[in-house]
């Protein structure tokens, strides 16, 4: 009975889940009237981890945003794995939005996981371990406190809680 249990907090994003929300999203723009004759792109980096959104006001980018993040949502994704990173204006008066794609725990926001965890002095040990923080312990209850006590932090990374043995 004295054996660990463990599990990791990470970051990961099912890029295969948000492509295929990307391609809804663009079934939807297509079809919708009030995107009919506006430019409206929405396109997925995958290799610099990027999405962009282009067109013709604010309004149609919130619009886009707003779609894309409805679609994120139905597909289980979190939308916290979107960051702002710039606005353009582009050719032909359109403007053009890209977001970062977060699938990783920064090293502030893994000391900030293990400090919480330690602040609230349960029996169990977190460790960072690359881009992952392991927390390990005896009992099961106390690695259960630990999930929903990191649930409640306030990160930038959408968090993922796997590998609980």
């Amino acid at each position: 009975m004295a054996k660990d249990h463990y599990f990791d907090i990470s970051a990961k994003l099912d890029m295969m889940e948000m492509k295929n929300a990307i391609v809804m999203a663009q079934k939807e723009v297509a079809t919708r009237f009030d995107f009919k004759g506006i430019t409206a792109e929405i396109n997925l980096n995958e290799k610099a981890k990027t999405l962009s959104l282009s067109s013709s006001s604010d309004q149609k980018i919130d619009a886009l945003k707003d779609i894309v993040m409805s679609k994120m949502i139905k597909r289980g994704l979190s939308v916290k794995s979107l960051e702002e990173v710039k606005t353009e204006g582009i050719s032909g008066g359109n403007t053009k939005v890209i977001y970062r794609i977060v699938d990783t725990i920064d090293r502030d926001e893994a000391k900030q996981i293990v400090k919480a965890i330690k602040d609230a002095k349960l029996k169990v040990t977190p460790s960072i371990q690359g881009d992952e923080v392991r927390v390990s312990g005896k009992k099961i209850d106390d690695l259960q406190a630990v999930i929903a006590l990191v649930k409640k932090l306030d990160l930038k990374a959408p968090l993922v809680f796997g590998n609980f043995k």
